[in-house]
């Protein structure tokens, strides 16, 4: 069950050294043997108590990520990827680009590790198989998005949404919390149209993770919803910015948003004597979007610190960069804050994530550091999502690890973030399925 603490904050607070030297070298039973030992010792404070029943969870949640073994990971390489073979593979691993863990000292693969490899190294890129169908889409939508770095005139869509989600349990009761999106910024008219259950709770728009809440025995949920967005472009002069008063989110968010002597130098380094926030944001955004790499990663309640681990490492996904860009801007006294949903076009959905940074007289403005780091083969696309942003999208928050209303008892499977739901029954967390569709995309135009 939570306890008092922030359901991140526990964090702050690392694990035994005899505990994470088992995790090291892959002996992860011993290390939950270990876990278990340290909870029946009365020295411990509350706080190391939540981080260590946490790390039974995160151990857990990351073995679940790395369902290969050595021989399964080879095949779905040769599968993945044209005229591999078992040289070419081991050679990619010798080089550090292909992911994995120890496990009773064997190797396990990264559930995404073959996409990872055209990250890491883009000369595989068009070894990799993909979908036509899906390529042609991007396509059509990566040529609305250049027509809006060249100055195309914004338009405004009117989205529905079909969310329906069954619950993986053979339970009798259960709360289930699903995405809805919230009214503010770029987004208006938001309409619950549908639901499959009447006994359910809408969160309040001013809630910083949006959801709608059902409870009951049914395991099979629907949601249907619509909004208008607009896409979100800004004209900035920077020599009209002024000094920014705001107080508010400037401040550190443990374990995540950590103002680490690494980073605080870091940003010295890349803002250097400029003094102009908004200027201090670009120069911000332009570091990450050139030298951080985008990668699929890990359950995010995996990782300790994920703004050090995209400075260090120097890749991460779309919410990894994110929350390094908000870390660095409010570390140069930048005000800075998340937002985050669905990628949202008429073809597919997923989920993203991406930042927002505030400067007098302008107001909050957007930056997708994800989104341009991808497109940094073309300089107009790549400045285009910082202060801009295109109209793909679906908010359901605007903030980072925050609770649920009403909140849940345990944890969630992503406590960071709200993009795909959640349940749970009277005593355990439990899995949910969700499938999204695009019901209606009301302005779209091939």
């Amino acid at each position: 069950m939570l306890g008092v603490f922030n359901v991140h904050e526990f964090l702050v607070c690392g694990i035994p050294e005899n505990v994470r030297r088992f995790e090291e070298v892959g002996d992860w039973e011993a290390a939950m043997a270990l876990i278990d030992r340290w909870l029946r010792d009365t020295r411990i404070s509350d706080l190391q108590r939540q981080r260590l029943e946490y790390e039974k969870f995160r151990i857990k949640r990351l073995l679940a990520a790395y369902p290969y073994d050595e021989s399964d990971a080879l095949e779905k390489a040769k599968e993945m990827i044209r005229d591999l073979d078992y040289e070419e593979f081991y050679r990619l691993i010798d080089e550090g680009c292909v992911d994995f863990i120890l496990v009773n000292r064997k190797r396990r693969f990264f559930e995404r590790f073959v996409q990872n490899i055209g990250f890491i190294r883009p000369e595989y890129r068009s070894r990799i198989k993909k979908d036509p169908e899906e390529e042609e889409h991007r396509e059509l939508i990566e040529k609305r998005i250049k027509a809006l770095a060249e100055g195309a005139e914004p338009k405004t869509y009117t989205i529905q949404v079909k969310l329906k989600t069954k619950v993986d349990s053979h339970d009798d009761y259960f709360r289930v919390w699903l995405p809805f999106p919230k009214k503010g910024l770029q987004v208006e008219d938001v309409k619950l149209l549908y639901v499959s259950d009447e006994n359910y709770f809408l969160a309040d728009n001013d809630v910083p993770q949006r959801t709608i809440f059902f409870e009951g025995t049914s395991k099979e949920y629907i949601v249907e919803f619509e909004y208008k967005i607009r896409e979100w472009i800004n004209k900035i002069d920077p020599s009209q910015v002024q000094t920014c008063d705001m107080d508010e989110f400037l401040d550190e968010e443990p374990p995540h948003i950590v103002f680490t002597h690494y980073i605080r130098h870091l940003t010295q380094q890349i803002v250097n004597n400029e003094t102009n926030p908004y200027l201090k944001a670009k120069r911000i955004y332009d570091w990450i979007t050139t030298k951080v790499r985008y990668s699929y990663v890990r359950p995010y309640s995996t990782y300790e610190n994920i703004s050090q681990y995209v400075a260090e490492n120097l890749r991460g996904d779309c919410g990894f960069q994110a929350l390094l860009f908000i870390t660095m801007c409010r570390i140069a006294k930048v005000p800075a804050r998340w937002q985050s949903g669905w990628y949202v076009t008429p073809y597919f959905v997923s989920p993203h994530d991406w930042a927002l940074f505030y400067v007098e007289p302008y107001g909050w403005l957007p930056a997708d550091p994800s989104f341009g780091g991808a497109r940094r083969y073309d300089e107009k696309l790549r400045s285009f999502y910082f202060g801009n942003l295109d109209g793909f999208r679906m908010v359901a928050n605007d903030d980072f690890m925050k609770q649920f209303v009403p909140e849940p008892r345990f944890y969630r499977e992503d406590p960071t973030d709200n993009q795909l739901g959640e349940a749970e029954t009277h005593n355990k967390k439990v899995h949910l399925e969700t499938h999204i569709e695009v019901v209606r995309f009301e302005g779209w135009e091939v």
